[in-house]
Formats: structure tokens, sequence, C-alpha cells
């Protein structure tokens, strides 16, 4: 059986991203000159996904505006709003009309990432686990614990070790998970993952190989561009739809769409996001 619907988690506030995320959702905030939920909707394509759904819940009149034909390249995408934030387990419940009997891919909306989605849903179907996560035996939180590509405790809730792998945010679940999730509540899908490792049933996909990018905060936007960038220090990140006066003069600056630069300005490092002109000097700001 091979996967072919994911789930791309969008609901979330984006606190650590504000002020962008007053603007809009995180999912949606420009990189690279288009948002950045596009370059998790086609990473899935190409790896055969060819339906989605995302969950919405900050500024969800955005999503319409972005996704006015509920589609992306052809492939369609059902929006699961939801009025009070469910979290992630809370969320996967929600939308079980949409798992119906299916395993999917789940994938966090914050993710820029090059893992082999192939190989983690191949990998998924034939080990038989309910669950299997994409983890990398690197990164600032590892608290995953696996030996022999099963997940043996997560966060040390088990006892059993305090974690050697950082989960990714990418998983693939079978519809049997929706039964360790209670119906209408705000939880995490936390509980569930540390009630199937407990019966062996949480596998572990090694990415160690893979570039992986969690966009979730200013610093982690800014880096993210400033890698992308060529070897021009000058390099600078500019939405076709903004206005820049031919005497503006810019570095490393990221403009988001529609907005505006006017003769007299000179900016480094800055991200201009609001709709208002922006004139003068500025080094390192949020405009």
């Amino acid at each position: 059986m091979n996967i072919h619907k994911a789930f791309i988690l969008g609901a979330g506030l984006g606190t650590r991203l504000k002020p962008l995320t007053d603007v809009l959702p995180k999912p949606l905030v420009p990189v690279w000159n288009e948002p950045l939920v596009h370059h998790a909707l086609r990473h899935c394509m190409q790896a055969g996904i060819d339906t989605f759904a995302i969950n919405t819940h900050h500024l969800p009149d955005t999503w319409q505006t972005a996704f006015p034909h509920h589609s992306f390249d052809g492939a369609p995408i059902e929006f699961f709003h939801e009025p009070e934030l469910l979290e992630t387990g809370g969320g996967i419940k929600n939308i079980a009309s949409f798992i119906g009997s299916d395993p999917i891919l789940v994938f966090n909306g914050d993710i820029i990432t090059d893992i082999d989605l192939t190989g983690l849903m191949e990998a998924h179907v034939q080990s038989g686990n309910i669950a299997t996560l994409a983890v990398k035996s690197t990164g600032p939180n590892c608290n995953i614990a696996v030996e022999d590509q099963q997940v043996t405790d997560l966060r040390n809730l088990l006892d059993r070790h305090p974690g050697n792998h950082q989960f990714t945010g990418i998983y693939c679940i079978s519809p049997e998970i929706l039964d360790l999730i209670p119906a209408e509540q705000k939880i995490s899908i936390i509980p569930a993952f540390i009630e199937l490792a407990k019966c062996s049933q949480l596998g572990a996909f090694n990415v160690d190989s893979a570039s992986w990018h969690d966009i979730g905060t200013i610093d982690t936007y800014r880096q993210i561009h400033q890698q992308h960038s060529d070897a021009d220090s000058s390099s600078n990140f500019i939405d076709p739809t903004a206005t820049v006066a031919p005497t503006a003069k810019l570095r490393n600056s990221i403009l988001w769409p529609n907005t505006t630069v006017t003769s007299d300005a000179e900016l480094s490092n800055c991200i201009v996001f609001s709709d208002t002109p922006i004139a003068g000097k500025f080094a390192n700001e949020l405009l």
C-alpha cells in the first residue's frame, strides 16, 4: 500500500516568529519569495502525495487568499479549521474523516528539508508500526530514544532513556492511532506515541543525511535566506510584487509581497513585511 495523503500542520500561533506572524500564519510566511508551506507541499508531491489536509486557526482568512481554489499544483487541499487550538493529537483526531482507512504522512508546516519522504513512507508501510518518526542523531533537542529502528522512549517519560535522537516533526501514522486519541480534546500526539512505544509499535527512520531546518524564530528565518544566497554579500530576496525605488540601497534584506521601499532608503539585513512605505536608514530591523 502506497501512502498518498498528507496532513500539513498549519494551525500554530507562530509566537516565536512574531511580529511576522501578526500578519500571516507561520506556514504562509514567505521563504525565498514564496509561502513556506509551498516547499512542504512540493516536497510531498515529489514523493507521490496527491491529496492534502491542512489545519488552520490563526488568521484563517489568509489561507483562503493563499489557496482560493483549495488546491496546489492540481493537488486538492481540504482545510480543517480549529476555532480553538486542538494541538497535534487533537488536530489529527479532527481529520479522522480525511484519514479514513489510509496511512498518512504528517508534516510540520514550519519545516524546510530534503528528507527522503519516499523512504520514510515505505519503511512505515513495510514495518507494520502504527507510527514511524523521521529522526536525526544530532540536533538541539535529542530527547527521542531509538534502538534498532524503534522508538523506546520520548522525553524520558517511560524512564527508559533520556534520548539520543532529534524528532524532525515529520512522521507517518496508520489509522489505528485514532483509537489512542480522545475525541474533541486539546491534546498532544505525545501520549499516543508513548502508548505505541510501550508496545513496540513506534518506529524510527533515520534521516541523518538530509538537510533540515525548523523555521521557528526570526534568527532561523534570516539564516535560511543567508544559506540560500550566493557569494554576493549584497544578496536580497525581493518579492516580484514589491516596489523598490531605483536609488534605494539594499543589502541582505528580505522584502515581502506588496511592500514599498522609497528612494532614500538604505536597508541592511532588514525584513520588510508591513504595507507602510519604508524610508531612511535601517540595519537589522523588522519593518
